[in-house]
C-alpha cells in the first residue's frame, strides 16, 4: 500500500462532467490498495470572476476580504470531488486549508507556509476515508483565512505530501508531462522522462507554468517525489527528482520563454557608493521581486543608466518607486519598456559542458534578434529581448540545441 497525493488543477475540474472524471480516477488509485489525499483547485475561471466581483465593488479591496472570498472557489470544488467519490462507493471527507491544519504567516493574498498539523488528515485516512483538501488556501495563528498566490494547490499539495511523509505526490493537469519547451510553440517538442528538481525550478521561474515555483522549492527541500500528469489521459508523466549523474550527459534540458515582464531604467544616476543599495532597498520594501539587474556606466565614470526587469503586474509599483528615488538622487529620467520578453536555455548538463552561452547568443544573432540583458547561473542562461520576437527565439533555439523529439 501506498500513500498518495494527487493534485488537480483548475482545468481538470472545470465542470462536473470532469469531476467524476477525476472522482473516477482517485477511485482507480485507491482500488489498487492505497491510500489517497486529493487537493483540488477551484474550478476553470472561478477565481478570476470572484476577483472580477470584487473589483466591482472595489477597485483595490481589503486583501483580508479577497482571501475570504478567493478560498471559497477551492472549497466549492473540494465538497463536489468528495461527493463524486462517495457517488462511487468510496467514503470520503474534504477539508478546508484551515482544517487539515495548514498555518501561514499573515501576508494576505501570496501567504507562506509555516507549519502543517497532518493529525487530522492521517486521522481520516487510518478511517478508510479519501482525504480531499481545498488547496490554495491555509490560516494564520489568529485565524484569519490566507491564500497561497496563483498556483498555489501546487504547494498545498506538496506541502501535505511531506507533512504526512506520502511516497508520492501526483500533479494533474492539462499537460501530459514537462516538455523541453512550449508544445504550442514547438509540436516536436519532447517529454522529459524525469528532470531535477533544479531544472524544473529554473523552468517554473522562468515562464513554464506547469508547476508553481514555491512548489518546486518545497519539494526540492524536503526531498518530495513528484510526477506531472495529465488527468485526460493514462500517458505516463514526468518524474521531478533529485539529480543524477544521466541529467549531466544532457546539456541543455529545455527552453522556456516569459512574456509576464517590464524593464524598468533610471537615466543617468550619480555613479557613487550606496546609490543601487538605496534604490533596490525600496523596491525590496514594496514586496517587488526584481530578476535581472544591469548597470552601465557613462564614459566620464561620473554617472550611470541602472536598468532591471520585474513582473508586469508590479510595473506601475515599481516605476512609483524608482521615479520617487529618481528625483531623490537628482536622476534624469525613469523609462520603461513592457515590449520585452525573457528567453532561457536551461540543463544540469551546463555545469560540465561549455559552449552554451556562446552557442545561445550565435543562434540569436543568425536570426537578427538583439539581446537587451544577459543573466546567468550555473544551469541557465537567460536575455531579454524584444516581445515580438519570442516566438522565434524558442523555435531557433530549441533547433540549435537539437531538443527534438
Amino acid at each position: 500500500m501506498a500513500l498518495i497525493v494527487q493534485k488537480y488543477g483548475g482545468t481538470s475540474v472545470g465542470n462536473v462532467e470532469r469531476i467524476k472524471n477525476v472522482a473516477n480516477r482517485v477511485a482507480k488509485t485507491v482500488g489498487e490498495g492505497n491510500q489517497v489525499v486529493v487537493v483540488v483547485s477551484a474550478m476553470s475561471g472561478e477565481t478570476d470572476k470572484l476577483i472580477g466581483l470584487a473589483n466591482q465593488i472595489s477597485p483595490t479591496p481589503s486583501e483580508r476580504e479577497l482571501d475570504m472570498l478567493l478560498s471559497s472557489g477551492e472549497r466549492v470544488t473540494s465538497a463536489l470531488t468528495a461527493m463524486a467519490i462517495d457517488a462511487l462507493g468510496h467514503k470520503a471527507k474534504s477539508f478546508t486549508g484551515r482544517q487539515a491544519g495548514i498555518v501561514t504567516d499573515a501576508v494576505h493574498t501570496k501567504a507562506k507556509i509555516e507549519r502543517i498539523n497532518g493529525d487530522r488528515i492521517k486521522k481520516a485516512l487510518d478511517e478508510g476515508f479519501v482525504v480531499v483538501l481545498a488547496g490554495f488556501q491555509g490560516i494564520t495563528p489568529n485565524e484569519d483565512v490566507t491564500t497561497l498566490g496563483r498556483g498555489g494547490s501546487d504547494l498545498s499539495a506538496v506541502a501535505i505530501a511531506s507533512a504526512i511523509a506520502a511516497d508520492l505526490c501526483e500533479i494533474y493537469t492539462d499537460v501530459d508531462g514537462v516538455y523541453t519547451t512550449d508544445p504550442n510553440i514547438v509540436p516536436e517538442a519532447r517529454k522529459l522522462d524525469k528532470i531535477s528538481y533544479e531544472e524544473m525550478l529554473e523552468l517554473a521561474s522562468l515562464g513554464a507554468k506547469v508547476l508553481q515555483t514555491r512548489s518546486v522549492e518545497f519539494a526540492m527541500k524536503y526531498k518530495v517525489p513528484v510526477v506531472v500528469r495529465s488527468s485526460f489521459n493514462d500517458n505516463p508523466g514526468t518524474l521531478v527528482v533529485e539529480e543524477d549523474r544521466d541529467m549531466e550527459n544532457v546539456f541543455v534540458s529545455g527552453i522556456a520563454y516569459d512574456k509576464n515582464q517590464a524593464k524598468v531604467t533610471i537615466v543617468n544616476v550619480p555613479d557613487k557608493p550606496g546609490i543601487a543599495a538605496k534604490l533596490f532597498e525600496a523596491i525590496a520594501a514594496s514586496n517587488i521581486v526584481v530578476d535581472m539587474i544591469v548597470q552601465n556606466v557613462s564614459s566620464d565614470g561620473k554617472f550611470a543608466d541602472i536598468s532591471f526587469t520585474v513582473p508586469k503586474t508590479d510595473t506601475r509599483k515599481a516605476l512609483e518607486v524608482s521615479e520617487a528615488i529618481a528625483k531623490e538622487l537628482g536622476a534624469e529620467r525613469v523609462d520603461k519598456r513592457e515590449d520585452i520578453s525573457k528567453i532561457s536555455v536551461i540543463g544540469v548538463g551546463m555545469r560540465t559542458h561549455s559552449g552554451v552561452a556562446s552557442k545561445m547568443f550565435q543562434t540569436l544573432a543568425a536570426n537578427n534578434i538583439n539581446i537587451a540583458m544577459i543573466s546567468t547561473s550555473e544551469i541557465k542562461v537567460s536575455c531579454v529581448i524584444d516581445l515580438k520576437y519570442t516566438e522565434l527565439a524558442v523555435r531557433v533555439l530549441h533547433e540549435a540545441f537539437d531538443l527534438a523529439g
